[in-house]
């Protein structure tokens, strides 16, 4: 079961060699911190580097934008129009009641998401200056100005544009196509997760996606997984893989390890994986990676290096 879900999610050879490919796959790859959704990427492709990933988002391959839970996400360019359309409305509704407690009147909201949406794109700071020339007024020292920026992404307005550093992201305007039906949206994004995560099951695509259990069992379809003969794979998985974001169950994590592994706040920490189980935690020190306990990972170090630039 669990070597068949590294198999669903791509992490088992013979592995793709585009970035797209890669992002399809898993349907989407957390990316708040764009440095671990590369790790996400490097793990599921061979031959790739990190620019590689970098081109795709700046050609338009990938887009980043807020998909599920709310949360940031890359997905293939061709996957974020409807993906948005059908999760996004459901959660910037979520959010009301904390846009009201920061000041944020629907109708305010609403006209600030227009005017954010740029051909060219700009950065927080340049977005929060239009909208006070235009007479709207934001407490930039607030999560106001966050809040107007993921209502604009989360209702088909905006998305994240290419970033001006690892720690400046940009936003441009978003066109995320015609409304969808939202019955055929849920069962279609059911069919390409469990295709990407399987053995899976309805409560699971339920916590993944953030839709409401209910909604989540009418499009879910559970299918047999085909039984996979453990092979000594070994992964380093980054920060918030999608291996583990993926699933309600933690089985993949022994008992002993889960508070090494989340460690609180919805952290979720890098893993050592072999054969679908998680067998350590690892991090950068010096440049070296240690692991935690002691694994042997000096395949995925060298290929790590390579990513990198620096084998």
């Amino acid at each position: 079961m669990v070597s068949a879900r590294m198999v669903s999610q791509g992490l088992a050879d013979p592995r793709v060699t585009t970035v797209v490919d890669a992002v399809r796959r898993v349907v989407a790859v957390q990316s708040q911190d764009v440095r671990m959704a590369r790790l996400a990427i490097r793990v599921r492709t061979q031959g790739l580097t990190r620019s590689d990933v970098d081109s795709a988002v700046a050609s338009g391959e990938v887009v980043r934008t807020w998909a599920m839970r709310g949360t940031l996400h890359m997905l293939a360019a061709e996957d974020a129009g409807w993906v948005v359309s059908l999760l996004g409305p459901r959660f910037a509704h979520g959010l009301r009641g904390r846009r009201h407690r920061l000041g944020l009147a629907d109708d305010v909201v609403e006209e600030a998401a227009e005017i954010v949406a740029t051909d060219e794109p700009a950065n927080r700071a340049e977005l929060m200056a239009r909208l006070a020339s235009a007479g709207i007024e934001i407490d930039v020292k607030s999560q106001a100005p966050a809040h107007v920026l993921a209502y604009a992404a989360m209702t088909g307005r905006i998305r994240r544009g290419p970033d001006r550093s690892d720690t400046e992201p940009t936003y441009v305007r978003f066109d995320p196509g015609p409304a969808v039906d939202a019955d055929a949206a849920v069962e279609r994004l059911a069919e390409r997760y469990v295709a990407g995560h399987a053995p899976a099951a309805a409560e699971d695509f339920a916590a993944w996606s953030g839709l409401p259990l209910g909604v989540a069992r009418k499009g879910f379809r559970e299918v047999e997984p085909v039984p996979v003969a453990g092979s000594g794979v070994v992964r380093l998985l980054g920060h918030f893989d999608p291996y583990l974001l993926g699933y309600r169950s933690r089985e993949v994590v022994p008992a002993e390890m889960r508070g090494r592994v989340w460690t609180g706040g919805g952290f979720v920490m890098p893993v050592v994986v072999v054969d679908g189980r998680v067998v350590a935690t690892w991090r950068r020190v010096k440049g070296e990676v240690e692991t935690e306990p002691a694994v042997d990972v000096r395949a995925e170090i060298e290929d790590l290096l390579r990513w990198e630039g620096m084998g």
